[in-house]
C-alpha cells in the first residue's frame, strides 16, 4: 500500500515534468525554427499556425486533467458501515479504493496519473484527456521530426529512419558528431510516442467500455449489466452538448449523469 500511494505522488509529477519539458522545447526549439521562412506571410505563418494547433491541444489536455482531479466521483460513505446501509448501494455501481480510502459510484478504475479514482463525475473529462494528450504528443512528435530532420539534415522517407534514428544517433553523440540538446530532443521523441500510443489505446479502450455501458471494475469482477442502447449510454457520459466540451475543457455539458445529482 506504501508503494501505491508513493506511486499516487510521483506519476502526477512525472506528467507535469514531461508536460513542463513539451512546453519549453516547443517554444524554445520548434516555433522558431518555423520563423524562419520570409516568404510566409504573417497571418498564416507555420510558426503562427503551429503555435494555435498546439496551444489548443495542450490546453485541453491541461484542462481536462485538472477537471479530472477537481471532479472526484461521488464519495459513498453510506455504503460503509453496517450492513443495513451497504445495503442501499447498488454492487455493480460501487466500489472500495484502496489508494483513496472511500467508496465510489459507478467505480471504473484509480488513475496514478491524476492522483484520483475515475468514475460517473470525471469519466467524460478523463476520456477526453487521454484524446488531447494522446493528440499533444503525437503533434508534438511531428514536429520534433521536422526540427530533427532540419538540423542534422536526416531524411525521414524510409519507414525504418524513425526506429533506427535512436541507436545511430547514441553513437553519434558519444562521438561528439550529435549535440546534447539535439540528443535531448530525439529521446523526446520515443517518450511522446509512447505516451502518444497509450493513451490513444486508453481512450479507445474506454470509449469502448461506455458504448458497452460497462466499467473496467465491473469487466475484472465479471458483473453483469443492464442492456440499453449505445447512444444512451454514450450520452449518459458525454452529454447532449458533446461538441462544446469536445472544444473547450468543461465539466457540466448536459449529461443525464449531471442532472441526476443536482436533483
Amino acid at each position: 500500500m506504501l508503494a501505491l500511494r508513493l506511486l499516487n505522488v510521483v506519476a502526477p509529477a512525472y506528467f507535469l515534468c514531461i508536460s513542463l519539458v513539451t512546453f519549453v522545447l516547443q517554444l524554445f526549439l520548434f516555433l522558431p525554427s518555423m520563423r524562419e521562412d520570409p516568404a510566409a506571410a504573417p497571418l498564416f505563418s507555420p510558426a503562427l499556425l503551429h503555435g494555435a494547433l498546439f496551444l489548443f491541444l495542450s490546453t485541453n489536455a491541461l484542462g481536462n486533467y485538472v477537471l479530472v482531479i477537481q471532479n472526484s466521483p461521488d464519495d459513498m460513505d453510506a455504503c460503509q458501515g453496517t450492513s443495513a446501509r451497504k445495503a442501499l448501494c447498488p454492487p455493480p455501481s460501487t466500489h472500495f479504493c484502496r489508494v483513496c480510502a472511500r467508496v465510489t459510484l459507478r467505480h471504473d478504475h484509480h488513475c496514478f496519473f491524476t492522483g484520483n479514482c475515475i468514475g460517473s463525475r470525471n469519466m467524460r473529462n478523463f476520456v477526453l484527456f487521454c484524446l488531447y494528450t494522446s493528440l499533444a504528443c503525437l503533434y508534438s512528435m511531428v514536429a520534433g521530426v521536422a526540427y530533427i530532420s532540419a538540423v542534422l539534415s536526416i531524411s525521414f522517407a524510409h519507414p525504418l529512419a524513425f526506429l533506427t534514428l535512436l541507436p545511430t544517433s547514441i553513437s553519434q553523440f558519444f562521438s561528439g558528431a550529435v549535440l546534447g540538446s539535439e540528443m535531448f530532443v530525439i529521446l523526446m521523441l520515443y517518450l511522446w510516442f509512447a505516451i502518444g500510443l497509450a493513451c490513444a489505446g486508453f481512450c479507445c479502450h474506454q470509449l469502448l467500455l461506455i458504448l458497452r455501458g460497462q466499467t473496467r471494475h465491473q469487466v475484472r469482477k465479471g458483473l453483469a449489466v443492464r442492456a440499453r442502447p449505445w447512444r444512451k449510454n454514450l450520452q449518459e457520459v458525454f452529454g447532449k452538448r458533446w461538441l462544446l466540451g469536445l472544444l473547450v475543457p468543461m465539466f457540466n455539458v448536459g449529461g443525464e449523469s449531471s442532472k441526476q445529482r443536482d436533483k
